[in-house]
Parts: C-alpha cells; sequence; structure tokens
C-alpha cells in the first residue's frame, strides 16, 4: 500500500491545520484515465485518528486485487484527519484555544473535510483536483456525521454514493441519546492525560476489562503509534485528542440531531448504504432502527448488521472491508 501525507496550511476563513493522508496502490494508476474510478474519501470517529482506517483499507486493497477484472475501480482512497485528533491534534494545540475551536463540533469537521477537497486543485496541480472524481464517502460515527453535513456545504461535492457505519444519530431527537452522551462525557474526563510510555498505555488497553481488548492488533499499533504524543514539559506521553476536546465533541448540542436533515435529503438522491453493529454496547438498538423506520421516508441501498458493537473499524476491519467492497460493487444485499 503506498501512502502520502499532505498538510494544509490554516486560513482566515479556517484558521487550523488540516491533514491528510492518501491511500492507493501501484496498480490503481492503471484507473487514472477511467472517470468511473472510485475515490474513496474516509472519515474517523471521536478520540481516534486518520490511520485507524490504514487495517480496513489494507484489507479492502487485498479484495480489490483478488477480484481482479471483476472488482470495482478505485483510483485512490484519502483520510482526512479531525483539526482535534491525532497528528493533527498536536499540530494545531495552539490554534485549538481560539474562539470558536475551543468547543470543536462536527460541523467543524465537516468544515475541515470540505476545505481540503475543495481547495485540492491549488496544492496538488489541476490534474488532481478532487472534486472533479467519482467520490465514495465512507463515515464512522462522528465521521459518518461530518459525513452527511459536507453533502450540503457550498460550494458543492458530488459524491455517488454514501457508506455511512454506526453514525451517532438520532431520529428521534437530541434525548434519546442523552445517557449515551452522560456517559461518554463521564468516561473521557476520568482518561489519564500522562503517561509515562506507549507500553503502559497498550498494558491498560489491553485489559480484558476493557473495550479496546477487542481491537484488531492493527488497530491497536496504530494507536500507539498516532494517538499519542511526546510532551517534552512532562517528560511523559498524552494523548493527541484531549479530554478537553473529546468532550467538547461529545457535548456538541446538534451533532447527532443536524445530520438527520442532511440524511432525509440525501438518501434520495443517491444510494446510502447504513452499516450497524449488532452488540448495542454505544447506541441503543431503537435509536438505530429508528433511521429505517418505514414511517420515516428514509431509503437505504443497504442495511447490514454486523457482529460487533459500535467501534466496527477497530474491532473487525477485515469483515468491514468486505461490507465495503460489497457496497462499491453496486450489488450489496440488505442483511437485516
Amino acid at each position: 500500500m503506498v501512502v502520502e501525507s499532505f498538510l494544509l496550511d490554516p486560513a482566515p476563513e479556517y484558521p487550523v491545520s488540516i491533514t491528510a493522508k492518501r491511500y492507493c496502490e501501484e496498480h490503481f494508476a492503471s484507473n487514472a484515465n477511467n472517470p468511473a474510478a472510485l475515490t474513496l474519501v474516509l472519515l474517523h470517529s471521536t478520540s481516534f485518528h486518520k490511520e485507524t482506517w490504514e487495517p480496513t483499507l489494507s484489507d479492502l486493497f487485498t479484495l480489490l486485487r483478488k477480484g481482479g477484472d471483476n472488482a470495482p475501480a478505485i483510483r485512490e482512497a484519502w483520510v482526512i484527519e479531525c483539526p482535534n485528533h491525532g497528528v493533527s491534534g498536536q499540530i494545531n494545540k495552539d490554534r485549538l484555544m481560539a474562539e470558536g475551536f475551543r468547543d470543536f463540533s462536527c460541523f467543524r469537521y465537516a468544515e475541515a473535510a470540505h476545505r481540503f477537497l475543495t481547495t485540492s486543485s491549488s496544492w496538488t496541480g489541476p490534474q488532481n483536483d478532487i472534486r472533479k472524481r467519482n467520490l465514495v464517502g465512507i463515515g464512522h460515527s462522528l465521521g459518518a456525521n461530518a459525513m452527511l453535513i459536507l453533502q450540503h456545504l457550498e460550494p458543492s461535492l458530488v459524491f455517488s454514493k454514501l457508506i455511512i457505519i454506526e453514525p451517532m444519530l438520532t431520529a428521534a431527537g437530541p434525548l434519546a441519546l442523552e445517557p449515551l452522551r452522560h456517559h461518554l462525557v463521564t468516561r473521557a474526563r476520568k482518561r489519564i492525560k500522562l503517561w509515562d510510555s506507549r507500553e503502559a498505555v497498550r498494558t491498560a488497553y489491553n485489559n480484558p476489562q476493557r473495550r479496546a481488548a477487542k481491537w484488531d492488533m492493527r488497530v491497536t499499533n496504530l494507536f500507539m503509534e498516532y494517538a499519542l504524543h511526546w510532551n517534552g514539559e512532562h517528560q511523559k506521553y498524552e494523548l493527541s485528542c484531549t479530554p478537553e476536546q473529546e468532550v467538547a465533541m461529545y457535548l456538541d448540542p446538534d451533532g447527532s440531531t443536524k445530520p438527520v436533515e442532511d440524511l432525509n435529503l440525501i438518501c434520495h438522491r443517491l444510494p446510502v448504504h447504513l452499516v450497524l453493529g449488532k452488540t448495542p454496547d454505544f447506541v441503543p438498538r431503537e435509536v438505530h432502527e429508528a433511521l429505517f423506520d418505514s414511517r420515516s421516508g428514509r431509503r437505504f441501498a443497504s442495511i447490514t448488521w454486523m457482529d460487533a458493537g459500535h467501534l466496527i473499524p477497530q474491532e473487525i476491519p477485515t469483515k468491514l472491508s468486505a461490507v465495503i467492497y460489497d457496497a462499491l460493487g453496486g450489488n450489496p444485499s440488505s442483511r437485516l
């Protein structure tokens, strides 16, 4: 897998840096002149980082190789990082104290993705104008919500389909997720801020009593590398997405409801594939089911229930890659 890193500098209209990575394989070059070839755009969940998608992408690319001429044509995949997470959180540490960015939100993540995608031709050349590609949006949790918001931002970006994984959405009003919000905020505020070593973090996260013990080992390794950074002042490691920033994301008053309005429109305009976890360890099942209630008028190209909890990309990236592969091929079956 070929990986390239990109950094978009701050601008007056968006005064924080935006980082992204481009993933492809050498044989994807043969699709460069194919207008139907897909460019994937991926957004991640709260408290993670852009590299958390690497195991899923690696396994997806393996499926594409095995599929040969019958596989969907892919040009590349872009993963855009939420600016207060991962490497971006470290780069933007001081800028995130500015008014309007101290309380980061789902909308701000969508804005970051929009700015990155709509300015791509200015820093990669007109031949790499991502806006002109056949775009497929893939988002998990926070990233799913931000992907939905992205659909109405101007100037508009045209996506051919969306794959929405465990969205933090409630069609029944904000109170339906209030217990979850309280739990997530309480947990984030109790996080250990400083660690003596990455191995100390690994040992803690591998505790069988923690959800992180279920993660794919590749995801855990990437978390240790990209979700932590060295704090020279304290001579310890700290989380790149600070507990304060994580709490701000969870307290976003509109983050779980406003994207439903976008979904109501989008699902009639393009195929939306919904991927959910069977284990209701975060979002209650009835909240998920309200999204595809027949009385809502919403429709989905497919609905897939997977044997996992909320953190599907972290727990079962290989199985998720197969679901994404099916959705990209255009003929997935509903797995209710």
